[in-house]
C-alpha cells in the first residue's frame, strides 16, 4: 500500500533539489534558480479540520497529530516547531493561508493513505501554507497499541509532517512484490514511501535517516559530531543518475542515505556521525520511481554494489571522494 507522493505544488511545481545531500529535499524554481521549500524560523501554526470519521473523533485526531508533531519538535536544534491552533471548519486544500490537517474523501486516490500539498509565493518561493489530508477510503485508528486491520494515524501523520517540513522520500527500506502491490519487509526511515501493513505502529519513531535529513535541510548539523561522505557512482566508467547510496556506521549502527542527482553520478551524504562506514549502492527498485524523482532517466539496471573501502568520517569534515563502480545487469 503506497503512501502519498510528497505533494502537489499549488502555485508552482515542486521538485527534488540537487545535488543530493543526506536526503531528497523539495525545491521550487524561482527566476531560474531552485529555492529550497522550507519554513522560516519560528512556529509552524496548524489547524485541525473539525470532522469525525470512522470512530475517530476530531479530538482523537488532534491528539494523534499532537503526538506526531511533538516527535518532530524533539529533533535537536531545529529552528522551527509545530504549534497547534485548534479546530477549524475549513478543510484541507482550501487556499486560505492556513495550514490545515484533516480527513478528506478521495476516491480517485484509492492507494494513497495521505498527501501533503504546498501553497507558495510564485515570486519568492516562500511557503504560505501546507495542508495534509488523510484519505477516508481507509480505516483509521488512534489506539495506543494499534488496531488490527486499521491504519495507524500517528504513523502516517509523522510521515506527512516530514513532507510538510520539506523532506522528500527516503529509500532505506526493502519490499517484495505481491499480488496486491508491494509489501514492506523492513525500513530504516519513517520517510520510506511504502507503508507498513494496517495495524503496525513501527513508524511512530523517527530513524537516524529522518533526523539527518531534517537537520541537513535546516542547516543545524553540529560540526562537533557529524561529517559528510562524498563520491561518485559509475557504470562502465560513466556516471549513474538516480542511484541510492546508504552509509552504515560500524560504530553507531546508523544508516543514512543519499542519491546521485546528476549525470556525473556525484553524491554527498551529510549528517553522518564520525567513524568508519560501509557504503552500499542500490537501484531504486523498492517503490515507484515517481515516489522519489517523478519522470526522470533514473538508471536501475545494475546490481547492489559495496564501496571498495570504508569511508571514515571525521567530525566537521568531508571524506576524500570515493568512486564506486556498479555492475550492469
Amino acid at each position: 500500500m503506497t503512501r502519498a507522493v510528497w505533494g502537489i505544488g499549488v502555485v508552482l511545481l515542486v521538485l527534488a533539489t540537487a545535488p543530493a545531500q543526506a536526503y531528497l529535499k523539495f525545491g521550487v524554481d524561482v527566476g531560474g534558480r531552485t529555492v529550497p521549500v522550507r519554513w522560516s524560523p519560528g512556529a509552524i501554526r496548524y489547524f485541525i479540520f473539525e470532522r469525525d470519521f470512522g470512530g475517530v473523533s476530531a479530538q482523537a485526531f488532534s491528539d494523534a497529530i499532537g503526538r506526531a508533531t511533538t516527535t518532530w519538535n524533539a529533533v535537536p536544534g531545529l529552528p522551527v516547531s509545530f504549534s497547534a491552533q485548534g479546530l477549524t471548519r475549513s478543510q484541507p486544500l482550501e487556499a486560505d493561508g492556513r495550514t490545515t490537517l484533516g480527513f478528506l474523501d478521495r476516491p480517485d486516490q484509492e492507494r494513497v493513505l495521505g498527501a501533503t500539498t504546498f501553497l507558495l509565493d510564485a515570486t519568492t518561493g516562500a511557503l504560505i501554507e501546507s495542508d495534509i489530508y488523510f484519505n477516508t477510503r481507509f480505516r483509521w485508528s488512534t489506539a495506543a497499541a494499534g488496531e488490527p486491520g486499521a491504519t495507524d494515524l500517528e504513523s502516517v501523520a509523522l510521515h506527512e509532517l516530514g513532507h510538510l517540513l520539506g523532506l522528500g522520500h527516503s529509500a532505506i527500506g526493502e519490499t517484495e512484490v505481491t499480488a496486491n502491490g508491494r509489501r514492506v519487509l523492513s525500513t530504516g526511515a519513517v520517510m520510506f514511501p511504502i507503508a507498513w501493513p494496517a495495524g503496525a505502529i513501527a513508524d511512530r519513531v523517527l530513524q537516524p535517516d529522518d533526523i539527518a535529513g531534517v537537520r541537513d535541510l535546516y542547516d543545524v548539523l553540529p560540526a562537533a559530531e557529524f561529517g559528510s561522505i562524498q563520491g561518485r557512482v559509475t557504470k562502465n566508467g560513466r556516471g549513474v543518475y538516480g542511484a541510492h547510496i546508504v552509509a552504515f556506521g560500524l560504530e553507531s549502527g546508523e544508516m543514512i542515505g543519499g542519491y546521485t542527482l546528476n549525470t556525473n553520478g556525484d553524491f554527498v551524504i551529510a549528517g553522518v556521525r564520525e567513524g568508519p562506514h560501509i557504503l552500499r549502492v542500490e537501484p531504486l527498485d523498492d517503490a515507484d520511481l515517481e515516489s522519489f524523482f517523478g519522470p526522470a532517466n533514473v538508471d536501475i539496471a545494475f546490481s547492489v554494489t559495496y564501496g571498495p573501502r570504508l569511508a571514515v568520517v571525521q567530525a566537521g569534515g568531508a571524506t576524500s571522494p570515493l568512486t564506486i563502480e556498479v555492475r550492469p545487469k
